[in-house]
């Protein structure tokens, strides 16, 4: 059970990692918003990770095909929605103009944004499908309880992740200054709309291809 445990750790960890949309969204909100704000969208990503690991260890192939089937639905959405939402953060006002008290942010809405924005990349459950298989976990061989013990692995491993992130974040957060920030803001906005922009290249290029 406990290297069921460890081995979701380190596939939830290995999948978090990699910089995207993702990352870039919770850092700045984490400069933006302080350290809880960031933490709890992290979770937000963590428990899209444990769904979509769940269902690559439970082998759900009918789930798998049905993303397949509307991946392109899903790819054009998600890049128009990255491509708006680099935009609003790109002209976001100065980080110490959107500061707000804890008891003033919401938390939940912050947790759902984040959650329904990684389940809606497609990559999120093929890129866990293919880790999962890679490691040879899961499947018929699991029991419903050891497939339950890998998907808390991959939420820990993901949540460590965010963890970090935010704590590296936070750190920065109180050392660079408010221009600093603000460029640090354009920044990730551009990079945001960057990665939306290329989804929608990518099935452009798709459909030129197939016709």
């Amino acid at each position: 059970m406990f290297l069921t445990l460890l081995t979701g750790i380190v596939i939830g960890f290995s999948v978090a990692a990699p910089v995207g949309p993702i990352a870039l969204l919770i850092f700045r909100r984490t400069l933006n918003e302080g350290r809880l704000s960031g933490i709890v969208s992290g979770l937000g990503a963590a428990t899209a990770d444990l769904i979509c690991g769940l269902i690559a260890a439970l082998g759900l192939t009918a789930i798998t095909a049905l993303i397949n089937s509307h991946h392109t639905v899903l790819q054009l959405g998600g890049g128009l929605f990255l491509i708006v939402l680099g935009l609003h953060t790109f002209r976001a006002k100065d980080p110490t103009a959107a500061i707000r008290p804890i008891h003033e942010q919401n938390l939940f809405l912050a947790y759902i944004f984040t959650l329904l924005l990684t389940l809606s990349n497609p990559l999120t459950l093929l890129g866990l499908v293919g880790v999962v298989a890679a490691a040879g976990v899961g499947g018929p061989d699991y029991t419903h309880f050891e497939t339950i013990i890998l998907g808390c692995g991959i939420f820990f491993g993901s949540a460590l992740w965010w963890l970090i992130l935010c704590s590296i974040a936070g750190w920065l957060g109180r050392k660079l200054g408010d221009h600093t920030l603000h460029v640090i803001n354009m920044l990730a906005g551009a990079l945001i709309f960057g990665f939306g922009a290329w989804q929608l290249i990518s099935l452009l290029i798709r459909w030129l291809r197939l016709a």
